[in-house]
């Protein structure tokens, strides 16, 4: 209830005036994302259960983009609808979604487990996301030298460096840094709903958005059960990788279709529909594990 509410503002927002997304987006992506990304790697030590994490979250990634792109093939998608679909099917949405789940069901101990999920998931959108999204404004030569424009990638390695050595921030520096990072969430959430006010429910694609469900939803955490069998890891965090893959589409995802025109409509409709239905499958697969 929550997160839907989060949109809910954007979208009654953008109902009444009708504002220019781009810029706020542009605000989220260039300044908002990159101080929360260094906020997390600065305040999370990384240990041996990170870099399991870290492996399953890029196997699970990687098959779901060869699934995707299989069954954009078949369907016979364009380039454009084929971005459009990953940027849909393969991030979950692990932060303001995925950390609370993870509490209220396996308790602090499960946060511990979510929270360098949701840094490996934020990590790889920064990079796989933004390219899948840029690859439609001129080729993978374009997308790449976009990821190396994104400032929220150079903000990892200085964290992680003053984190490790035990480097610390002053407080009055520390306490900007976190009250920035801690907008970058709702506002990427209202940018959502705000996008969600510009689609109109009859042009939506809802063959393209039952499969995008369907891959999100049940398909995603089955890949992460089998790929976790692979892995030495406790019974615990097998289940928390498993739910976080359960999650629904990514906020962020919409974010980066909107900054890079990447099907904008399509991808936020495909993140309302999985985080309206995930109530349904996550109440599902949480009695099942």
């Amino acid at each position: 209830m929550p997160v839907i509410l989060i949109f809910l503002c954007g979208f009654v927002l953008q109902k009444v005036f009708n504002l220019d997304i781009k810029p706020i987006s542009t605000l989220a992506v260039y300044l908002l994302l990159p101080f929360l990304v260094f906020d997390t790697f600065y305040t999370t030590p990384l240990d041996l259960s990170f870099y399991y994490i870290f492996i399953s979250s890029v196997l699970i990634m990687a098959a779901l983009i060869i699934t995707g792109v299989i069954l954009c093939r078949v369907l016979k998608y364009g380039r454009g609808d084929i971005n459009a679909f990953l940027l849909s099917t393969i991030f979950p949405n692990s932060g303001n979604y995925g950390i609370p789940i993870a509490l209220f069901a396996f308790g602090k101990q499960g946060v511990v487990y979510a929270m360098p999920l949701m840094i490996c998931h934020a990590v790889l959108m920064g990079i796989v996301g933004i390219y899948i999204a840029a690859d439609g404004q001129g080729g993978a030569k374009a997308a790449i030298r976009t990821v190396l424009k994104q400032p929220l990638n150079y903000a990892i390695i200085p964290a992680v460096f003053l984190q490790k050595f035990q480097i610390h921030i002053p407080v009055n520096f520390l306490k900007s840094i976190e009250l920035i990072s801690g907008t970058a969430i709702p506002v990427v959430m209202i940018i959502l709903g705000m996008q969600l006010a510009n689609v109109t429910v009859r042009k939506m694609n809802w063959r393209g958005i039952s499969l995008v469900t369907f891959v999100r939803l049940i398909l995603s955490p089955i890949v992460a059960y089998l790929i976790c069998l692979g892995f030495p890891i406790d019974h615990l965090l097998r289940n928390v990788i498993v739910v976080m893959a359960a999650m629904p589409g990514a906020a962020n995802t919409t974010l980066y279709a909107i900054q890079f025109n990447a099907k904008p409509q399509f991808v936020s409709s495909s993140t309302l529909i999985t985080t309206i239905l995930s109530i349904l499958s996550l109440t599902v697969l949480l009695n099942i594990i």
